[in-house]
């Protein structure tokens, strides 16, 4: 299917201005894309949150099957702490998870926030600006807690890409919108101008 919206006959749109109305469509189209990635991002990384022990103690196995233990000893070593540490933790004191749960809960409302920018971008291009802070925010929150929580460095950097790779669709979305913008007030501009003529 193609990106480039038509104009349906007999469309009052049809005519001269059947080309802005062709590039709205498109961008609209080309946010809610962009959109989608990121949200598909946040839920996935929700529902993720939940089966954590499981999931360490699968990672920590990939690990040693695939051979990255002797290629990546730091982070095998690692790998295997975090999945300890869980099964202990989650094993005698259960309600730890309690803590995950809310964490995951939490990547589900942020993704639910984007029905808005899904609906209306420019009304809601607020939504879009918040997340980008959200994730400037993750640089910070890993360099100062990470030592404090005895995270390994290179970890760190781990978590601090998820905040540079989820700005750049964010990035995109931003000047979607702001493309949409400058295309409604031209239009609001134009269908102004020709309802009022000059003296």
């Amino acid at each position: 299917m193609s990106d480039i919206a038509t104009v349906p006959a007999g469309s009052t749109t049809a005519g001269p201005d059947s080309a802005p109305t062709a590039d709205t469509a498109l961008v609209r189209r080309r946010i809610r894309r962009w959109l989608w990635l990121f949200i598909t991002c946040l839920v996935l990384s929700g529902l993720t949150a939940f089966p954590l022990q499981s999931e360490t103690s699968l990672l920590a196995r990939l690990v040693d099957a695939t051979g990255l233990d002797s290629l990546f000893p730091a982070f095998d070593a690692w790998v295997h702490r975090v999945r300890e540490g869980v099964a202990d933790g989650y094993g005698d004191h259960p309600f730890l998870a309690y803590g995950t749960d809310w964490l995951a809960f939490a990547h589900l409302v942020i993704a639910a926030a984007f029905w808005g920018p899904l609906r209306d971008p420019v009304r809601n291009v607020w939504v879009i600006r918040w997340a980008m802070l959200a994730c400037g925010g993750v640089i910070p929150l890993a360099l100062i807690c990470g030592p404090l929580r005895d995270i390994p460095l290179f970890w760190r950097f781990i978590d601090m890409s998820f905040g540079v790779l989820g700005v750049v669709p964010l990035l995109i979305v931003h000047r979607l919108i702001r493309t949409l913008e400058w295309q409604q007030a031209l239009r609001t501009h134009h269908d102004f101008a020709r309802a009022v003529p000059s003296p």
